[in-house]
């Protein structure tokens, strides 16, 4: 007897119906998954058997072939497990002589444990957007039902193989997934930046980084405080857009991060250890799966130490920092995951961190500088708006009681640039960092003055011509900041302070 049944898989982080045909013919007990599965699902037989028995049906002792279709698309996980059990129960006659009608218009997702229980799976939210507007309906794990509930589709709980089969025969409704309860505020302890003492132009540069999504490398001595104001730079950021959230949200529950059942309201902040790989960072693995700098999409990715990072991890930054999503190719499938992170690094002006401070003698000889400086290459400096030098804190400063702004006020000044771009490109980008070709040139026409400040730029500091169009989308960002219907030269000038590491010769302004 055939049964079939319906289903969804994953491909990057969207989701896609896949049929689940399960066939009992007579012959000597075997079990065979086609359709291109992974371990996880050919390890399904054992979970279903199972499960099956320990539910009170009895599991046929025949040959059962599981095709799932398409067969082209690689199928992995373990959230095919249940539809191959109630696929294996149809198919022997245990849902009633004819299918249940409920089978056509049903979706069903769900691990099974030994005892029949159905267990939480990653990557339901993406999965049941490909039925939103559909009418369908999901059968989701109870363990799911919160996160279910955000996707806008009919979905009911089952917590039980049992529970679920007796859906299907009319004997037992299921409780429809309810969203969960609201996330409770942020507390008012949250670290501000009026605790950061002094690094005034520090604090500047991460305004102006906030408001035009401008990529930022911090550099300076130990202690200055750069992991302290990247930890709050967040703070300056403007609240998440639904469609943001909700792709946000996508990426995490692929990860097997968005069990909790809530939309990701706040920016995501990944702050990963020098020593990751660059799989981990980028995205990979044999089954591909979401790197840190997709975790951090629409949010910050901070690399502290950034040297210390693999030179492979580094330039692998390469593409995402320009494309803003990272294409991982396998040989049975590609796979594509968005990125449009912001970047915030730091770094120690040489190994020992006490080169030009001004009462610590540096300890590194000039090859230890120069290897160190050389682990962070050009063309990575190149993709980096903000060039930012921090010098040791004084004594007057560290012992002023906090007196800077904090970070409410900041962050008022960084929404009202944001919202007059995003009047100004209504719609087609959502911030000056995105800006590419002629956009760029229409929205950045420059002053009289400031083609002779970006010309002594190129020629005396080596600029190229890609930093150049950084100074110009940071010179928009200065003049929305202020209002400005135009760029000033003095705008450009100030963004001209932001690009010192482009210099040939110096790794640092000043040294």
């Amino acid at each position: 007897m055939l049964s079939k049944l319906r289903t969804l898989c994953l491909k990057g982080i969207d989701g896609r119906e896949v049929s689940a045909e399960v066939y009992i013919a007579p012959g000597l007990p075997a079990y065979t998954v086609v359709g291109l599965p992974d371990a996880a699902v050919k390890e399904a037989k054992d979970r279903v058997v199972a499960a099956v028995r320990n539910s009170g049906y009895e599991f046929p002792s025949k040959r059962i072939t599981v095709n799932l279709a398409p067969a082209e698309i690689k199928k992995a996980g373990t959230h095919f497990d249940l539809p191959i059990a109630l696929g294996v129960l149809g198919a022997s006659g245990k849902l009633g002589k004819k299918p249940p009608a409920r089978l056509a218009d049903t979706f069903f997702i769900g691990e099974l444990a030994l005892d029949g229980a159905i267990r939480p799976v990653a990557g339901v939210l993406p999965m049941l957007l490909a039925l939103k507007g559909s009418g369908k309906t999901a059968i989701v794990p109870f363990g799911n039902s919160a996160e279910a509930a955000v996707s806008g589709v009919t979905c009911l709980a089952a917590s039980t193989l049992k529970e679920a089969a007796a859906w299907l025969t009319g004997e037992l409704e299921l409780n429809p997934c309810l969203p969960a309860p609201d996330q409770k505020p942020v507390s008012a302890c949250a670290p501000d930046f009026s605790e950061v003492k002094g690094q005034a132009f520090a604090k500047r540069a991460l305004e102006i980084a906030a408001a035009g999504f401008h990529n930022v490398i911090m550099v300076g001595p130990p202690g200055a405080g750069k992991s302290m104001l990247a930890r709050r730079f967040g703070a300056l950021l403007p609240p998440m857009t639904f469609d943001e959230s909700l792709e946000t949200t996508k990426l995490y529950s692929v990860s097997g991060l968005g069990l909790t059942g809530r939309l990701v309201r706040e920016r995501p902040f990944r702050e990963p250890h020098h020593t990751i790989s660059d799989a981990a960072l980028i995205g990979g693995g044999s089954s591909p799966r979401p790197g840190e700098v997709s975790l951090a999409h629409n949010g910050v990715l901070f690399l502290d130490e950034f040297p210390e990072f693999s030179r492979p991890a580094i330039e692998a930054l390469r593409e995402p920092l320009e494309a803003w999503r990272v294409t991982v190719s396998r040989v049975k499938e590609s796979v594509a995951y968005p990125a449009r992170f912001l970047m915030v690094a730091a770094m120690n002006p040489c190994p020992c961190g006490y080169l030009g401070h001004p009462t610590r003698e540096c300890a590194c000889t000039p090859l230890q500088v120069h290897k160190y400086r050389a682990k962070v290459s050009g063309p990575i400096l190149d993709r980096i708006d903000l060039h930012v030098q921090l010098s040791a804190v004084k004594f007057a400063d560290w012992e002023a009681l906090p007196k800077g702004e904090p970070s409410a006020v900041i962050a008022g000044r960084v929404l009202k640039a944001i919202e007059i771009q995003r009047k100004r490109f209504s719609g087609e980008t959502r911030a000056n960092a995105f800006m590419a070709g002629a956009e760029l040139r229409r929205h950045c026409a420059l002053p009289e003055g400031a083609s002779a400040v970006l010309e002594t730029a190129m020629n005396k500091l080596g600029f190229s011509a890609r930093s150049l169009d950084k100074i110009l989308k940071i010179s928009r960002t200065i003049a929305d900041l202020e209002g400005a219907a135009a760029i000033k030269r003095e705008h450009v000038i100030e963004a001209v302070q932001y690009r010192m590491l482009d210099k040939a010769a110096e790794l640092t302004a000043g040294i």
